[in-house]
């Protein structure tokens, strides 16, 4: 399998020697310093990138510079005071994803490989609040009119499923249903399979009848 090439900005020379520590085999990493060099991975064909939030003078990013500089790649904001708010602008803005700048390897990779796959990487807090926000403005009623959904799905499956939809923890689920985490983590991974989804997100969208499209 071929590497995937990947921008990692930023001036910081401990984070560059974190970043750099991604495996060789699966990304193949190069180092840019300014927003400017954006432009140069865009020429190249390229379009995966780490993006140090700490880069001197980033626009604000309500600054319509930003369409321009996310325009056709897939930029994941790094930030060593990483907050929801934050990362809702940098979405809004059209970020691809938005981490903690010295996340574990693993985790970066993940991140990585999320978004090179066309999704978005956000943290776990941050999705419990879209979730709940989705949630709370669904008319009453909205999610029982297309149960198609869950056609596939156990009954215990369902129970997971739409306590995850609306942000619900493994643990709060676990404690819901008198199970353990352990086998909610296993009800998710069925229904994941089952649904086709790779995220609480999609499940989300689509156990409220809402097209991720």
């Amino acid at each position: 399998m071929m590497s995937i090439p990947v921008l990692l900005i930023t001036q910081d020379d401990s984070l560059w020697q974190h970043w750099r520590k991604i495996n060789a085999q699966s990304w193949a990493p190069a180092r840019g310093h300014n927003l400017s060099d954006l432009d140069r991975w865009r020429q190249h064909g390229r379009s995966l990138v780490i993006l140090d939030r700490q880069l001197p003078k980033l626009p604000d990013w309500d600054d319509p510079q930003w369409k321009k500089h996310f325009h056709d790649l897939q930029i994941v904001i790094a930030s060593i005071r990483p907050n929801d708010h934050e990362a809702s602008r940098t979405f809004t803005a059209g970020s691809s994803g938005y981490l903690h700048a010295y996340s574990p390897i693993p985790v970066l990779e993940s991140a990585l490989q999320s978004v090179s796959a066309g999704s978005v990487w956000m943290g776990r807090s941050l999705v419990n609040r879209i979730l709940q926000e989705i949630d709370r403005r669904l008319k009453p009623g909205q999610e029982s009119k297309g149960q198609a959904w869950a056609d596939s799905l156990t009954l215990r499956e369902k129970e997971v499923a739409q306590r995850a939809a609306v942000g619900r923890s493994n643990q709060e689920i676990a404690d819901e249903l008198g199970i353990t985490e352990r086998t909610v983590r296993a009800h998710m991974t069925a229904i994941f399979e089952k649904l086709g989804v790779a995220d609480r997100l999609t499940l989300a969208l689509k156990v409220h009848g809402i097209s991720a499209n």
